[in-house]
């Protein structure tokens, strides 16, 4: 197993870059089959690729992963994949090409492996564009599905999962000579500014709804009133209707600089992942972490989202937050625990065995 992650973490499979996706896919397909004993598939989806392994008998759990990662190529020279006791280092390899080899592992050892299918996409990192219907498609087929994404800390069940609204904001002004005639301009960059303290006043901190802008951009030359500026948004909230307030705000904000209009590109993209449909699998789970020897494992509520939030918003019984043991998500020190890697995959392959014996109500 540690030998795949290498092999994984080795291969940089950044978003967007769809030929370094074309290479870790061919891996992970050689690897999957290797470890599973069964065919995949890799295709496209404009231009992205994915892969799945189906099930060969039904009903079927299907296990959700996804083999992009934040780290644009290079990264992998300034952090290489290393071992040092125990641990594992380098670019993905928490956020999540350990729940890949995790995943393998227990479907290698699930007495049910002809009732478990997995899908891996390739932009879940950037929004899941093109393959939310990709996960909605093999989902609905499914008594359940795993999601394979690092643990939350301690190494438990992400029993909840915000939902998110992304946003570009497109900001077009009119240009002028800031000191000859600035009264011909209509400044975006001051409407950029009142535009981020509006968002910033849609937050709920009660309510733990965020609205966070990140990147934003404007202007040109120093001495020209700014024609254009953008802004990118990341709003997150526990509840659909927060992230439908938020929404309705955004589209019917007025501006406050005469002269500038503004584009807005995206919205909700993904719903929360509610308890109410993650609790029975969750006990379930828990359960069977203590058959298995793992302690027991808690079940807590995370900001980040994930490809469960789809599934879950489906109606379908979804477990997240059960790969790898580890931490540091998105970040330089993104670490993983190689002793858990066993383990872990005995556990998920015992979830698929009583999930396929009947162990849910559904």
């Amino acid at each position: 197993m540690v030998d795949a992650l290498r092999a994984l973490v080795e291969i940089e499979t950044p978003s967007g870059d769809n030929e370094a996706l074309e290479v870790g896919f061919a891996k992970l397909k050689s690897l999957m089959e290797q470890a599973t004993g069964s065919s995949a598939q890799i295709d496209r989806v404009d231009g992205v690729p994915y892969l799945y392994l189906p099930a060969s008998a039904s009903p079927s759990v299907l296990f959700i992963g996804h083999l992009d990662t934040v780290w644009p190529k290079g990264t992998l020279t300034e952090i290489p994949f290393a071992v040092s006791s125990d641990v594992a280092t380098g670019p993905g390899v928490f956020d999540m090409k350990t729940g890949l080899v995790i995943a393998m592992g227990a479907i290698a050892r699930s007495e049910v492996s002809d009732h478990v299918a997995m899908l891996v996409t390739g932009d879940e990192e950037v929004g899941s564009v093109t393959s939310r219907a990709l996960v909605e498609k093999y989902a609905k087929e499914s008594l359940a599905v795993i999601v394979t994404e690092g643990a939350a800390p301690c190494g438990g069940i992400k029993k909840t999962r915000k939902g998110v609204a992304l946003y570009k904001f497109t900001l077009q002004g009119k240009a002028a000579h800031a000191g000859l005639e600035p009264e011909r301009g209509s400044n975006a960059t001051v409407e950029l500014g009142s535009l981020i303290s509006d968002l910033f006043d849609l937050q709920n901190i009660s309510a733990q709804t965020t609205v966070t802008p990140t990147v934003a951009s404007s202007g040109v030359a120093i001495n020209t009133i700014p024609d254009k500026a953008i802004l990118h948004v990341d709003a997150r909230a526990w509840t659909l209707s927060e992230l439908q307030r938020i929404d309705t705000a955004i589209r019917s904000r007025q501006t406050k600089v005469a002269g500038v209009e503004i584009t807005i590109a995206g919205g909700i993209n993904r719903p929360p992942l509610e308890a109410s449909v993650t609790s029975e699998l969750v006990s379930l789970a828990q359960q069977a972490a203590i058959d298995v020897g793992l302690e027991s494992i808690n079940a807590v509520g995370v900001g980040g989202a994930s490809d469960g939030n789809f599934t879950a918003a489906m109606g379908i019984p979804t477990l997240d937050g059960v790969g790898a043991f580890g931490g540091g998500a998105h970040a330089r020190d993104e670490w993983v625990d190689l002793n858990s890697l066993t383990k872990r995959s005995e556990w998920l392959a015992l979830i698929c065995e009583r999930v396929i014996a009947g162990g849910l109500s559904r």
